[in-house]
């Protein structure tokens, strides 16, 4: 009766056991030779000019235009859409670096906003931003 011979399967680990030590041994003589690379953190200072108020136009859904200047508490009044380019043309021309923040009712149309942005930059101004409430 012949025997059958099962092949065994082996995986002789020594060999890979070898070269991690070898590997640890080499990290843990040469790590105290690497010096950490600095991290030039950025100093907190105060700025020369404090960050101007923005001036805020206000969208309604009843489709009227309020405009408020930040920069002067209680500065508030209701211009026509035909008057709001002038009104912010002049008020950009006292205060250049003054930034312009639109705010619309949740129901005022997309197109409102964006006609308005187009007037906006049609009277040279460039910083326009658009004011958001995060949900409750």
């Amino acid at each position: 009766m012949a025997r059958s011979r099962k092949q065994m399967a082996q995986i002789n680990v020594v060999p890979m056991i070898d070269v991690m030590l070898v590997l640890l041994v080499i990290f843990m003589v040469t790590a105290p030779f690497i010096n950490p690379g600095q991290v030039d953190l950025p100093s907190v200072g105060k700025t020369a000019q404090t960050p101007s108020q923005p001036l805020e136009i206000v969208i309604r859904e009843s489709g009227e235009y309020l405009l408020r200047n930040r920069a002067i508490a209680g500065d508030e009044r209701m211009v026509t859409k035909a008057a709001l380019a002038g009104e912010i043309a002049a008020l950009h021309r006292a205060q250049p670096d003054q930034p312009v923040v639109i705010a619309a009712d949740r129901s005022v149309r997309y197109e409102e906003v964006m006609h308005t942005m187009t007037l906006l930059q049609n009277a040279q101004i460039t910083r326009i931003g658009l004011l958001a409430r995060p949900a409750p």
